[in-house]
């Protein structure tokens, strides 16, 4: 979770809180999300967006063709 999403203010008092606390921390660490790699292409331009426009729709109707 990242800190910014806290929104209360709370105290952490006693050694035993503060062990659970940290507790808590060190096995939110060990539990992140697996980053997978994407490939990007970055549009440059009027001309490559309706590239990838007509691309699209040309997918869109391979796509409603397939499912009749």
């Amino acid at each position: 979770m990242a800190t910014s999403s806290i929104t209360k203010n709370f105290v952490i008092s006693g050694k035993e809180q503060v062990e659970m606390f940290v507790n808590a921390i060190e096995e939110s660490a060990k539990n992140r999300p697996v980053r997978t790699p994407v490939a990007v292409k970055f549009i440059k331009g009027e001309e490559e967006l309706r590239e990838l426009m007509r691309f699209r729709e040309m997918k869109e109707r391979e796509k409603m063709n397939a499912d009749k």
